[in-house]
């Protein structure tokens, strides 16, 4: 098994010290040519969404992994990731790959002063710890969409088929559950 991790800007290296401890391979996604290598899952990582959307396309990355993504790629994405996967964002009028069928609002607590950290639950996994830095959160979900943890009363992580997404930032932290989670979804597709 091998992960694509986009690393175009954010905390793409976290993530791959993450599946490094769960001996998974990790890939970067930097340019077009990295698409033609193979990887069973992509990770989208935290940063600046706006930035990261205008990379993928001045790079020429956005239509492969749109495609990609599209026929059922396992695709994870944390903070900015949730916002760059979201078909609709509230406060903002662009979209990036938008194929998950959620509504996020973006920076949701405000500022970076507004970031902090809390311990909630995550179904199938319990009480985990969650780091918010200039979070969204997901204001509403479609049917086909699976809730999978809330923290202060907002929906912060979420399931649609092959995608995952997290308004808050497992890399950053020692606990593995949620990238293990990730990593059984992929393996949950190639066997």
């Amino acid at each position: 098994m091998q992960i694509a991790v986009l690393a175009l800007q954010g905390a793409f290296i976290e993530h791959e010290h993450m599946l490094n401890r769960l001996g998974v391979s990790a890939i970067e996604l930097r340019q077009k040519s990295d698409l033609e290598k193979p990887f069973d899952g992509l990770i989208i990582p935290g940063g600046e969404s706006t930035v990261q959307g205008k990379l993928l396309r001045e790079l020429d990355l956005f239509d492969g992994l749109k495609a990609r993504l599209e026929s059922g790629l396992p695709v994870f994405g944390t903070c900015a990731g949730l916002i760059l996967l979201a078909k609709s964002i509230k406060n903002d009028e662009r979209t990036h790959l938008a194929t998950m069928d959620i509504v996020a609002l973006r920076n949701a607590y405000g500022r970076q002063l507004g970031s902090f950290y809390d311990e909630c639950e995550f179904e199938w996994i319990g009480k985990i710890p969650m780091t918010f830095i200039r979070a969204p959160y997901i204001d509403s979900v479609s049917d086909n969409v699976k809730i999978l943890a809330e923290c202060r009363g907002n929906i912060v992580a979420a399931r649609q088929g092959n995608q995952l997404v997290t308004s808050f930032h497992p890399e950053l932290g020692d606990d593995l559950s949620v990238h293990q989670y990730f990593v059984n979804m992929v393996r949950d597709t190639i066997q």
